[in-house]
């Protein structure tokens, strides 16, 4: 074992945020080959995962298959997460690093972004694990419409989008990396492979896991 790694040493929970079409599954895929070159154990995961049961439910929604209420919608999103957590926690303590493209701070933007009460949004994801490091891929709402791809889901809206981007600003805590997603892709590459390395390591000199926003 290598000097400085522990017994308990396990993998990275590592969140992408952002806007849509701020770059987050590019860098989630450059992020993970850059650890597997290094000879970590990594996986790339995004949320919603559309390949479970509620998953598939999502997808419908967000492609304007078919219409829920919004809490019904914020519930199932959660749902989805919870559907993952115990497979997350066994691959996080068995070493592997994840790379998440979106997860519990997405959904209670976007779904306050609706109109509805914030601390509602947040009180299923209690209880999910908190991720090891935040990296919030920041553009603005303007320039992120202005991306190739744009406006072919049901959230990709410019008014709507400046409302998350707002309710992004409410959850940011002193935690967070802020990185500027409108620098070159090269750049903002080159930010995000210090931070993950960094926190990667401190996971594998046994940082404890935590819950999100448990008191």
């Amino acid at each position: 074992m290598e000097k400085g790694y522990t017994s308990n040493a396990r993998g990275a929970l590592i969140v992408l945020e952002g806007l849509d079409r701020s770059g987050k599954t590019s860098q989630s895929r450059k992020m993970q080959s850059y650890l597997e070159e290094r000879g970590f154990p990594v996986e790339s995961w995004r949320f919603p995962d559309r390949n479970t049961s509620v998953g598939q439910m999502i997808s419908a929604y967000l492609t304007n298959k078919s219409q829920l209420d919004d809490h019904t919608i914020h519930l199932l999103f959660s749902a989805n997460r919870w559907e993952k957590r115990s497979l997350m926690e066994t691959k996080l303590r068995t070493g592997t690093t994840l790379i998440v493209d979106r997860y519990s701070f997405s959904g209670v933007a976007f779904s306050a972004a609706k109109g509805l009460d914030i601390e509602w949004c947040k009180a299923p994801e209690m209880g999910l694990l908190a991720p090891d490091l935040v990296v919030y891929l920041d553009i603005s709402p303007e320039k992120a419409a202005e991306r190739g791809g744009y406006g072919g889901e049901r959230y990709e809206q410019l008014e709507f989008q400046q409302k998350v981007a707002q309710h992004y600003q409410i959850l940011r805590d002193g935690s967070w990396k802020i990185i500027d997603a409108s620098l070159p892709m090269e750049d903002v590459e080159k930010q995000l492979k210090e931070v993950v390395l960094d926190c990667v390591t401190t996971c594998c000199r046994g940082k404890s896991l935590a819950q999100l926003w448990s008191h």
